[in-house]
């Protein structure tokens, strides 16, 4: 299974992004097609801050837009809504350590604690970040 990180999810919402057209047709593929495919809910959350965010973007998204963006992609059939399970501590604990991580870094541990817990492969991802922990395949469709 795929899951999408926030970057690429703001990406593929906001025209403005010089990274958007593929994002957008990235997402697309996925929300229109059959296989599985994730978002994990610290991304919805994150996209929900970043994208109404006026330090950010100028205008930001507006509350509503982005709420309805969400929907929208909660709309595929195909989706699925990753939270922690019983095997996130241990994913989570492997990835801090072995990654060497602090600060910020611990919510990208967090997200990719989550995709493996939930059986992911795939994490869909402009985050270079992502590179100090092992077990997911790290894709930045943005670059296609």
């Amino acid at each position: 299974m795929i899951a999408v990180d926030t970057n690429i999810l703001v990406y593929a919402h906001r025209a403005d992004s010089p990274h958007h057209k593929p994002s957008a047709a990235a997402i697309q593929r996925l929300a229109e097609g059959s296989a599985p495919w994730a978002i994990p809910w610290p991304c919805v959350h994150e996209f929900l801050s970043v994208s109404t965010n006026a330090r950010i973007f100028d205008p930001p998204s507006p509350a509503e837009v982005a709420v309805q963006q969400v929907e929208i992609w909660m709309e595929s059939p195909s989706v699925h809504l990753l939270h922690e399970t019983p095997g996130y501590w241990n994913e989570l604990r492997t990835a801090f350590l072995a990654g060497k991580l602090s600060g910020a870094k611990v919510h990208d541990a967090r997200i990719h604690a989550i995709c493996l817990a939930n059986g992911v492969g795939e994490l869909w991802s402009a985050d270079r970040d992502f590179s100090r922990m092992r077990g997911l395949a790290i894709v930045n469709p943005s670059l296609e």
